[in-house]
C-alpha cells in the first residue's frame, strides 16, 4: 500500500509543470521599496503559483494569508495596526492571496505599510473591480500594480523551445494558454467549459448591478461570433434589447474581469480616418471559443483567420504588459475601407501590423497610412514568423 501511495506521489511530482512567469523577476526588482506590489488577473491564471514561487525564491521569513479561508479574513477584516504587528509577527514578507475578500483591505494594507516597517507586502486579486475599487484610494503612491494572464507566447518558447511552441500552435488558436490547459491538453475540451461555467460567469455574476445574467451570456456570445469585427453599441443596443448604457456598463465590467479588451482606432491626420469605432479582442482564444462552444480543428473552421488575429493581438498585450513597455495600443481604418489590424505607438514611433493566418499574395500595406504617418515600422504577422514578432 505505501508503494503504491509513493508511486502516485511521484507521479503527480512528475506532472508538476513550473514554467517561470515574466513579470516574477519585475517584481523582485520592487521588493522593499516601501509600496505595495499588488499582483491583479482572472482566476485560474496562476496567481497563488506565484506567490509560492516568490516564498521559494527568497531567504526571507515569508507570512502567507489565504483569504479564501474564513479565520484568516477574520484576522484581516477592520484591524488596528498593533493587531496586525501581532499577525505578522517577525515576516517581511506577506503575501496576501485574493484580498478582495477582505472588507476595508485598502485601509489595512496602508496601515501595515506605513505603520509596520520594513514589511513587504505582496497582494493579489483576481477582479481587477473589486480589489482596485477597494484599495486605489487608500494605496494612492504606495503600490506597483502587476497584470497576471494566461501565459504568453515568451514564456513558452522560454520554457521548452520554439520547436515545441511551434508544434501546439494550432492547439493554442482553438484552446488558449490558461496554466491548466497548457499542462493538461489532452483534456482541454472539459477544463475550459469548468473554467468558463465555475469561474469567469460566477465572478461576473457576483457583482450586485448585473440583474440579468443571461443578457451577460447573450453579450459574450454576440462578441465571440464578431470577433476582430468592429463592434456596434447601437446593434448590441438592438440584439440584447437594453439601452445602450447598459451595454457599454456590461463591456466595461467584462474588461474589468480580464474577459475581453477594447481596442481603438488610430485617428489623427485625416479626415476620412473612422474615429470613435473600437475592435474587441478576447484576453484567450479558449475562453472564445468556449463561450460558443465551437472546439473545431483549424482545418475545418471558417474562423481561422479572426482566431489568428485575436491570438496575435492578445499575444503582443501580454507581452507589453509583463516587459513593462506602456504601448497604446490601435487599429486603423479609413471610410474607403484601408485598414490596418495592429498599431503600437511607443514614444512617437508607430509600427503597424497586418496579421495573415495565410497570405495568398504579397501584402501591401495603404499609401494612405504611410504618408500620414511617416515615422513608421510595418510588419506583416504569418505562422512563419510570429514567434520572431512576440518573442522581440
Amino acid at each position: 500500500m505505501l508503494d503504491v501511495l509513493a508511486k502516485s506521489l511521484l507521479l503527480y511530482k512528475l506532472k508538476q509543470v513550473i514554467i517561470t512567469r515574466l513579470i516574477k523577476s519585475g517584481i523582485e526588482k520592487l521588493l522593499f521599496l516601501g509600496k505595495a506590489i499588488i499582483i491583479y488577473g482572472p482566476r485560474q491564471t496562476g496567481k497563488t503559483t506565484l506567490l509560492k514561487f516568490l516564498k521559494e525564491s527568497t531567504t526571507k521569513k515569508v507570512k502567507y494569508l489565504n483569504c479564501d479561508e474564513p479565520d484568516i479574513r477574520n484576522q484581516l477584516t477592520d484591524k488596528t495596526s498593533s493587531e496586525l504587528r501581532v499577525l505578522i509577527g517577525d515576516a517581511k514578507i506577506v503575501l496576501i492571496d485574493e484580498a478582495q475578500r477582505i472588507k476595508n483591505i485598502g485601509l489595512t494594507l496602508k496601515l501595515i505599510i506605513d505603520q509596520i516597517i520594513d514589511v513587504q507586502l505582496i497582494v493579489t486579486g483576481s477582479s481587477a473591480f473589486e480589489l482596485a475599487n477597494r484599495i486605489n484610494e487608500p494605496l494612492t503612491g504606495r503600490k506597483f500594480d502587476f497584470l497576471l494572464l494566461p501565459f504568453s507566447t515568451e514564456e513558452l518558447v522560454n520554457h521548452h523551445g520554439e520547436l515545441e511552441e511551434r508544434r501546439h500552435l494550432e492547439h493554442r488558436l482553438v484552446y488558449g494558454a490558461y496554466p491548466d490547459i497548457v499542462v493538461n491538453p489532452g483534456q482541454a475540451n472539459i477544463l475550459l467549459n469548468n473554467l468558463v461555467n465555475s469561474y469567469l460567469f460566477n465572478d461576473i455574476f457576483a457583482f450586485q448591478d448585473v440583474r440579468k445574467p443571461e443578457i451577460i451570456e447573450k453579450l459574450l456570445e454576440a462578441l465571440a461570433l464578431q470577433l476582430g469585427s468592429e463592434v456596434s453599441i447601437n446593434e448590441l443596443s438592438k440584439l440584447l434589447q437594453i439601452d445602450r448604457e447598459t451595454v457599454m456598463r456590461y463591456l466595461d465590467l467584462l474588461e474589468k474581469t480580464f474577459v475581453i479588451f477594447r481596442l481603438p482606432s488610430l485617428s489623427r491626420n485625416l479626415r476620412n480616418e473612422i474615429k470613435k469605432n473600437k475592435k474587441v479582442f478576447f484576453y484567450d482564444n479558449g475562453v472564445r471559443n468556449a463561450i460558443i462552444s465551437n472546439f473545431n480543428n483549424i482545418d475545418s473552421r471558417s474562423d481561422v483567420g479572426a482566431l489568428w488575429e485575436n491570438y496575435i493581438i492578445s499575444e503582443k498585450i501580454k507581452y507589453q504588459h509583463y516587459n513593462s513597455l506602456f504601448y497604446k495600443n490601435f487599429f486603423w481604418r479609413t471610410k474607403q475601407q484601408q485598414e490596418i489590424d495592429f498599431i503600437e505607438d511607443y514614444g512617437g514611433i508607430i509600427h503597424a501590423f497586418e496579421i495573415k493566418w495565410n497570405p495568398m499574395k504579397e501584402v501591401r500595406f495603404s499609401k494612405t497610412f504611410k504618408n500620414a504617418y511617416p515615422n513608421h515600422e510595418l510588419t506583416v504577422v504569418t505562422p512563419s514568423n510570429y514567434l520572431e514578432v512576440l518573442c522581440k
